[in-house]
């Protein structure tokens, strides 16, 4: 079975994009040889449909191998996995990678870092200033499938990640975005939507938001699998479908707060 590329990167028109960083599952040979899990331990810790939420967005990033491969929401020097304690817990490794194959999973990430740059780059030239979605979900039922979901009280369903933006100036787009994702129709009720609950954003998200600052800012979505069943890896197409209506509903509030940056150096 062929290796799909490390990443595709989706050039549209407008100053929205959407970005799938842990969507992708498929690891290179010699990366899979030496892993100590299996694939559903590994699908279990991605982020799988993300990738197809995107669609909500004219330009889009999205990773099509494993974060157990590489993972790019990290910093570079932390990029591959070592001790459990990094990864949930998990064993990662049967043996710790070589030299050659560590150095080819940090030229995707290299890779990936330049081909983002230059997009987001090119959208604040073009419109002033750009918002990324970052996309992903999260475990909420770790005991077990039989056992009680993780208490909803610190689980919301959409968490917004924000603790890395640095300037005050993205302040009424995060507000407008909340207030759109809260308020929309999700199969017949609203979501739970709130900031820094569970989640306050990974090093892409950081990244952004230092390199870009006031021309385009990053906020983290985290979502909880409600759309699929965690231990399977089952998808629930109509509850998808429902929160990828729900997203796109929120991106008129983006487009109506994102700032003029006319003249800002």
């Amino acid at each position: 079975m062929a290796i799909p590329p490390w990443f595709t990167v989706t050039r549209g028109d407008g100053p929205i994009v959407a970005a799938a960083l842990h969507a992708g599952h498929a690891v290179r040979p010699e990366v899979e040889a030496l892993l100590a899990l299996g694939e559903e331990e590994r699908r279990r810790e991605e982020d799988p449909f993300t990738d197809l939420l995107t669609a909500i967005a004219p330009s889009r990033l999205v990773a099509h191998r494993s974060r157990f491969e590489v993972d790019l929401n990290r910093p570079r020097e932390a990029a591959l996995y070592r001790e459990p304690g990094e990864a949930w817990g998990l064993t990662v490794w049967r043996w710790p990678p070589p030299g050659a194959v560590r150095d080819e999973s940090l030229a995707l990430y290299d890779a990936f870092y330049a081909a983002a740059g230059a997009l987001l780059a090119d959208l604040a030239a073009r419109h002033g200033s750009f918002v990324v979605l970052d996309l992903h979900s999260y475990n909420h039922r770790r005991d077990g499938p039989e056992a009680p979901p993780a208490d909803p009280a610190s689980n919301p369903e959409i968490n917004l990640g924000t603790a890395t933006l640095l300037s005050d100036r993205w302040a009424p787009l995060v507000d407008g975005l909340r207030r759109a994702l809260a308020e929309a129709d999700y199969q017949g009720r609203r979501l739970d939507v709130r900031e820094n609950v569970s989640f306050q954003g990974g090093y892409f998200p950081r990244w952004v938001n230092s390199t870009f600052r006031d021309r385009g800012c990053c906020v983290a979505l985290e979502l909880k699998k409600i759309f699929m069943d965690e231990w399977t890896g089952a998808l629930d197409g109509d509850a998808l479908a429902a929160l990828l209506r729900v997203l796109h509903l929120a991106l008129p509030a983006l487009r109506r707060e994102l700032p003029s940056l006319a003249g800002v150096p």
